[in-house]
């Protein structure tokens, strides 16, 4: 096993492998494999199947809880984004994966090792290697750092952003100001609920709450749209 994967899990997210065996498996191409057929070993197809139902709750839940007041079809929507093939081969990238996945030499001569389906896949074989390994919760806890922080910060919200569609509804006859002010802030600091009041030229239209002040901007920013449409 490349020990400068083993350095970087442990030194960026604080992951030590009890079986160093299924981290290989993970980073294990099919390719590979086929070129090594005497070495016994086995590729990363199986690690991925699992990977994906384990992402898929995680990112369902988390979603479940942070936006309750999406309907259905638009959390599917949210999470679709999230978990699509673009999505996670940035993240898999962002964890240098695609510097340590074993592939086979037509692969890697053909662009393998930057090739969005590949690095998608193996995004969720590690993700299932470290649930067999250690479980739920530090799974969980590494899609905490590296996913959940890119939800937080709107990197998926065009289905939902709300902010960008007042705006257009207010500034359809000429310019509107619209400013966000922070009303209030409470609980302990790392469960902080913002309360956040838009207005539209100095009139509160809109308040809203969340766990970051992006959140509750968008939540105040629909909870406007909403007051809008019933005028």
């Amino acid at each position: 096993m490349d020990t400068q994967l083993v350095n970087e899990l442990k030194e960026n997210y604080s992951i030590v492998f009890h079986d160093v065996n299924l981290l290989e498996q993970a980073f294990t191409h099919s390719s590979y494999v086929n070129e090594h057929r005497n070495m016994n070993i086995s590729d990363n197809e199986r690690l991925e199947f699992l990977g994906d139902a384990v992402l898929e709750i995680q990112v369902s839940d988390y979603l479940y809880h942070h936006y309750p007041n999406l309907p259905e079809g638009r959390l599917t929507r949210l999470r679709s984004a999230i978990v699509r093939e673009e999505s996670l081969s940035k993240f898999a990238k962002e964890c240098h994966f695609d510097q340590y996945i074993l592939l086979g030499k037509g692969e890697e001569n053909s662009g393998g090792r930057s090739r969005a389906a590949l690095l998608c896949d193996l995004f969720e074989s590690f993700l299932g290697a470290l649930y067999l390994d250690q479980g739920y919760e530090v799974a969980l806890n590494f899609i905490k750092t590296v996913v959940f922080p890119k939800i937080e910060a709107g990197v998926f919200t065009r289905e939902m952003d709300h902010k960008t569609r007042l705006q257009e509804v207010l500034q359809k006859s000429g310019d509107v100001t619209i400013e966000y002010r922070l009303a209030d802030e409470e609980g302990p600091a790392h469960e902080r609920i913002f309360s956040i009041d838009v207005y539209a030229d100095d009139r509160l239209i809109g308040s809203g709450q969340g766990k970051s002040k992006k959140l509750a901007e968008q939540d105040a920013a629909e909870k406007a749209l909403i007051k809008l449409a019933k005028k």
